[in-house]
């Protein structure tokens, strides 16, 4: 598995606790920034992890900025990407089974770095179930296919 990673200024720390447990569990990972405590705008590395993860250059993507809220939204508007914003560790295992979320996001502002590694640890772990919930997401695709221009 690749991870591509990346935070505002609001999320540092918990992108750099999230880094350490991707160490840990032995995944390979690129850390697109950023890299100061001065005021950045989420857009700026939402949507290009967004748009790498929605490529196929890395099978999942991982989001933190203040709320995780501006980082959800900017990736959601990358078709193929479904961003999960999640603040405990059953939504992350939800988002995975059911919805085969590509991106995590969290919020630095909302959750501590303990409770971050173990909702980043449950989502990297857990599988999607298919089923019928493959004809939900596979609805959602064709939705972004005739969107188009519209």
């Amino acid at each position: 598995m690749k991870v591509a990673i990346a935070s505002d200024h609001g999320g540092i720390r918990i992108r750099e606790e999230i880094k350490t447990l991707l160490d840990e569990m032995g995944i390979e990972y690129t850390d697109f920034g950023c890299d100061c405590e001065t005021s950045v705008d989420y857009p700026d590395y939402a949507l290009p992890v967004a748009e790498k993860v929605a490529r196929g250059e890395f099978d999942r993507g991982i989001l933190i900025c203040g709320t995780g809220i501006g980082m959800t939204i900017a990736a959601n508007k990358v078709k193929g990407v479904r961003c999960a914003l999640c603040h405990d560790v059953y939504s992350a295992k939800l988002t995975r089974m059911h919805n085969d979320s590509n991106i995590l996001a969290m919020g630095e502002r909302v959750i501590g770095p303990g409770l971050a590694r173990e909702i980043a640890k449950a989502w990297l772990e857990t599988e999607f179930e298919g089923g019928r919930h493959a004809r939900r997401i596979g609805k959602i695709a064709e939705y972004e296919d005739h969107q188009g221009g519209k």
